[in-house]
């Protein structure tokens, strides 16, 4: 494989000088060296063939038993320097203490064929220093809900974490799946994941929780010079309040682009938080069945709700907050931040309207388009209305026959999940909004065709349900990679209608309202 391994993180930051890698507190390193475990006999169940090209594998390289032993943690490139980060973080709204990458070792960085340095990092390749009473492995169901999110999420146009490859071990991973007292053996694997960098809020918060001001200034120094550049011949403290204020800003694109597709992180941890406003750390997330702003996919959240589906964009501010005062240190006072911290709402607000207009396929939410937009969600909620497919089958609404129609609904039943059970009261307010929205649709300045576009363009008619990755995963589980990779290539154009793709499209079935990986999740999954 003829591809040149870079150490930037490695040799910028101070490294834990202790190389046994056994559980311990580390004080004073961003990271520490360990060493994968050896799989016993891996597999090759997938791989992204666009990301591996741009990183400099070739399709050979791809499909080698070399290429299977290095992403399966048995074998090392030339220049590889493998390592855990250190990090804390807030977990469910308390201060955790020290966490770190308890099963994921970065193995080396790559400059990719955009001239972006990209790192590699094995998820679920075995123990670190912070893997505390786990044993740093990964089972499939997880490694492979990674692997297909993270693609699907790309391709969406969404910031993310990439997917490189997935590989079975050939090894059982005890794992208890609900966490209700009955552990059992799981086949293991491991997904490679890809980004410029894996830092998260989190890195910041351990070096202010040690009172390492110096380690915290090395960490912003590195981070703004390696991934915001174009702010590093600022002066100080300036440049760290432009840095906070543009991760702000991600960080609201990412949440904004989180809402517009129905996606549901459901652990919106501090430390899974990246500095770089992309999605990162794919657990037990899910995405909108019904349309339900209360919803969440994780088990563990189930009792409060914290990271449900509506909460997301204030729990994202709130991990700003956090960020925020780890960083004072470097700035001196507060004011700055807490200006960046008020502007949230007045910008994801702003960002959000101009989503729904485009998703609505209106030119403008002015006084005659707000009652409809307001009425949106209500309209959503009277009965269980699939979210992607709704604003699909709205843009195929014929606007003068909608607005002639005593039952416009007639047209949208496909979208709903017992159309037969719709009340008739409830049936007459859907078609008093539906009827509303076709006829402020044609008093638009706008044809058919470029409502259509701009509607079809936001609003994704194929996205990773939750049914769909457990159909994967059982079949991989049988040794049928068929199916993933048909469901991939599908993923690849989540906004173009493909002929004979229907299945990957469906509403969830009965049978997987209530069954474990189709609905809710825990923190293993």
């Amino acid at each position: 494989m003829n591809v040149t391994i870079e150490n930037d993180f490695v040799g910028s930051l101070p490294a834990d000088p202790i190389r046994q890698n056994y559980l311990r507190q580390v004080r004073g390193a961003c990271y520490s060296f360990v060493e994968p475990s050896r799989a016993g006999k891996p597999r090759l169940l997938a791989y992204a063939a666009d990301l591996a090209e741009s990183l400099g594998f070739s399709v050979d390289d791809c499909q080698s038993d070399k290429f299977v032993d290095v992403f399966a943690g048995n074998s090392l490139l030339e220049g590889m320097k493998p390592f855990a980060m250190c990090y804390g973080g807030h977990q469910f709204g308390n201060w955790a203490g020290q966490l770190g990458d308890g099963r994921a070792i970065t193995l080396g960085e790559l400059i990719d064929t955009h001239g972006t340095r990209q790192a590699l990092q094995l998820k679920g390749a075995g123990k670190t220093p912070y893997s505390r009473s786990a044993d740093g492995l990964a089972v499939l169901r997880s490694s492979l809900r990674e692997y297909v999110c993270s693609e699907a999420m790309h391709y969406l146009g969404i910031p993310t974490t990439r997917a490189l490859s997935l590989v079975a071990t050939g090894d059982a991973v005890i794992r208890d799946m609900l966490y209700d007292g009955h552990p059992a053996p799981e086949p293991g694997a491991i997904v490679c994941r890809v980004a410029p960098s894996f830092v998260r809020f989190g890195n910041f918060e351990i070096c202010a929780a040690q009172r390492d001001v110096e380690m915290l200034k090395q960490l912003a120094d590195y981070t703004i010079s390696s991934e915001f550049p174009n702010l590093k011949r600022l002066e100080e403290p300036e440049k760290y309040i432009a840095w906070f204020e543009d991760v702000v800003d991600r960080t609201i694109d990412m949440i904004v682009h989180w809402m517009r597709v129905g996606f549901v992180h459901g652990v919106m941890n501090t430390d899974n938080m990246s500095i770089l406003g992309i999605t990162i750390d794919y657990g037990p997330y899910g995405w909108l069945e019904n349309y339900d702003p209360d919803w969440t996919p994780n088990t563990t959240d189930a009792a409060t709700r914290r990271y449900r589906y509506g909460q997301q964009p204030w729990v994202a501010q709130w991990n700003l907050l956090q960020l925020a005062n780890s960083i004072v240190p470097l700035i001196g006072e507060t004011t700055p931040l807490e200006n960046a911290l008020n502007r949230f709402p007045s910008l994801y607000q702003e960002r959000w309207e101009q989503t729904i207009r485009n998703k609505l396929g209106l030119l403008d939410v002015g006084s005659k388009e707000s009652p409809l937009v307001n009425e949106l969600e209500t309209v959503l909620m009277l009965t269980e209305t699939d979210m992607t497919l709704f604003f699909r089958e709205l843009a195929n609404l014929d606007i003068t026959a909608t607005i002639a129609s005593e039952d416009p609904l007639y047209a949208m039943e496909s979208v709903y999940y017992a159309p037969s059970s719709i009340s008739a009261k409830q049936r007459e307010q859907i078609n008093l909004w539906l009827r509303n929205y076709a006829t402020l649709v044609k008093h638009q300045n706008q044809s058919q065709e470029e409502r259509i576009a701009v509607m079809n363009a936001t609003n994704p008619l194929y996205v990773p349900r939750n049914y769909l990755a457990q159909l994967a995963i059982d079949e991989v589980e049988k040794g049928n990679d068929e199916y993933l990779d048909e469901w991939m290539s599908v993923l690849k154009k989540p906004y173009t209608e493909q002929l004979g793709k229907d299945e990957f499209a469906g509403k969830r079935p009965e049978w997987a309202r209530t069954r474990v990986g189709c609905s809710m999740l825990s923190c293993s999954s």
